[in-house]
């Protein structure tokens, strides 16, 4: 989606909690941002490009759990926004698909803490590619290059007459030990609403377990802002690992919240401590309510985009429910070259930071995006599932001044479609071309790479093709069904159809946690279904 429409939306949503405090809460229930509604389109129509489609459905859960709200609502003052969804598209309009590669993952551990919390996530808090791309994919790591394109697919369980098509990318590993060094500047939100739930309790945590995996000649900088910004400690070698410990410790929460401020602070001082030779890189950790200084969007994003070009990434940690922006937390990173990721507990912080720590450092490619060519003689229409904010107009794939994604070491993405084949097409003809391009950040560098597949490389039964395949396929189903796309209220699947394919395929993915534990949330999904 263009940044200046996302950013348009996004002032209209924020202005409506200038005057929320911080450290006390106000009866506002959770805020979203609504398209135009449209009409539900038919198989028999062509819909163009551009349409969002909006759609009726059962009435959506709260958007999280916790102490009653005003209206009916577990928690107030929760920010989402609803992106539409993605229409079916006839290739003889328009053969290509484009948008900017997401490795979040916020979305998804959003929901599990409201299924875990007894409740349906709000319909807009979900984004159909980062409940897929939380997932572990198999794919293996290239070797010629510095990303793999894989393409595998089988027909759809859940719509007649379409297969289902998995577009995977996988960028190449990089060990702890070979990592370049990082200089990491933290920006921590202390303000009253930060005494919430111990959000930041578990900030303080998250972070000690970071610095226990750095190394000794990696630098941290800790920047806090409440009412007012100020450093707590100028940058430190981690070799001084006692003294970064004890300065995150002392921190506790007061005041408001000036956003801008402590932003701007935390990128003076990563700016005053770059170092070329390292990965420079401020991590934001926040609920995402501004209400002092400039709370306005546009006014933060300019402070991100300029230091971003400068080589300094940021990445936004999101904790807590009520008092919570998800719509700003997930600009911040995109406009910042980074990611953004919702922390619902400790282990979800040793995902980030421990077993992960490399891709959630380091960068290996800027401004990646992807273009997928249907050929017209083989597919008649496609859907991308998911992405809608994440657009990049067709004719910008190689414009390299467009922004685009941000990818570690080691980070996988991964998009599904919906593709409905010609009947008398051949089998052997080339059916989809999938393209990546992207920026190397040390050489500035633009490479591209391609790879093409046709329908006879596809599985011919679902229950045949790969495990992870199937259960991308499950995942993306459960997040079509949450967020009542139309799609799916169309092809009249429920939760319990969706629970129990996951159950089948966990059964093949018995040492994957994530496999298991997404297990449970659906089966508790279907208790707290309106229908139930």
């Amino acid at each position: 989606m263009n940044r200046m429409i996302r950013v348009v939306s996004s002032m209209f949503i924020l202005v409506t909690i200038l005057m929320t405090g911080c450290a006390q809460k106000t009866p506002y229930a959770t805020t979203t941002m609504q398209p135009q509604p449209t009409a539900a389109p038919r198989e028999s129509i062509v819909v163009e490009k551009t349409v969002e489609v909006q759609m009726e459905g059962f009435v959506p859960g709260a958007s999280t759990g916790g102490t009653d709200e005003p209206n009916d609502q577990p928690y107030g003052d929760v920010f989402f926004e609803n992106y539409g969804v993605n229409p079916r598209i006839d290739t003889e309009d328009d053969k290509f698909s484009t948008f900017a590669v997401d490795v979040d993952t916020a979305s998804y551990t959003v929901m599990r803490r409201l299924i875990n919390d007894g409740y349906l996530p709000d319909k807009d808090s979900v984004r159909v590619e980062e409940y897929v791309n939380f997932f572990e994919q198999g794919y293996e790591s290239p070797t010629e290059s510095a990303f793999g394109i894989t393409i595998d697919g089988a027909p759809s369980p859940y719509v007649e007459n379409y297969h289902l098509v998995r577009i995977g990318l996988k960028g190449y590993e990089v060990s702890a030990e070979e990592r370049p060094d990082v200089v990491l500047t933290f920006v921590i939100d202390v303000s009253g609403s930060m005494d919430m739930e111990n959000r930041l309790g578990l900030v303080k945590d998250a972070l000690e377990l970071l610095v226990e995996q750095l190394r000794p000649t990696d630098e941290i900088g800790i920047v806090v802002y409440g009412s007012r910004a100020h450093v707590v400690l100028e940058h430190t070698p981690v070799e001084d690992a006692n003294t970064i410990l004890r300065a995150i410790r002392r921190l506790e929460a007061e005041g408001s919240t000036n956003a801008e401020e402590g932003l701007e602070e935390g990128y003076r001082l990563a700016r005053q401590h770059f170092n070329p030779e390292a990965v420079n890189r401020v991590i934001l950790c926040s609920d995402g309510v501004a209400n002092v200084g400039r709370t306005g969007p546009e006014s933060i994003l300019e402070v991100i985009r300029e230091y971003a070009e400068k080589d300094i990434y940021l990445t936004s940690i999101g904790v807590g429910m009520g008092n919570f922006n998800d719509v700003l937390m997930e600009q911040l990173a995109n406009d910042g070259d980074g990611f953004y990721a919702y922390v619902d507990d400790i282990k979800e912080a040793e995902r980030i930071f421990v077993h992960r720590l490399p891709s959630s450092l380091q960068v290996i490619a800027r401004d990646a995006k992807v273009q997928v060519e249907f050929n017209p003689d083989v597919v008649s229409r496609y859907r991308l599932i998911g992405y809608e904010n994440r657009d990049v107009a067709d004719d910008d794939f190689r414009n390299d001044e467009v922004d685009a994604g941000e990818l570690g070491p080691g980070h996988s993405v991964t998009a599904l479609y919906e593709v409905k084949f010609e009947a008398d097409a051949d089998p052997q003809a080339t059916a989809l071309t999938v393209y990546l391009r992207w920026e190397d950040p040390n050489t500035g560098t633009v490479t591209e790479i391609s790879r093409s597949a046709a329908r006879n490389d596809l599985s011919d039964e679902f229950a045949e093709s790969d495990p992870r395949f199937q259960m991308t396929a499950v995942v993306a189903q459960y997040a079509e069904i949450l967020r009542q796309s139309y799609w799916a209220k169309d092809a009249g699947i429920e939760l319990e159809d969706v629970a129990r394919d996951a159950q089948r395929i966990a059964e093949y993915l018995p040492r994957d946690q994530d496999v298991q534990e997404f297990v449970q949330l659906a089966v508790k999904a279907i208790d707290l279904s309106p229908t139930q």
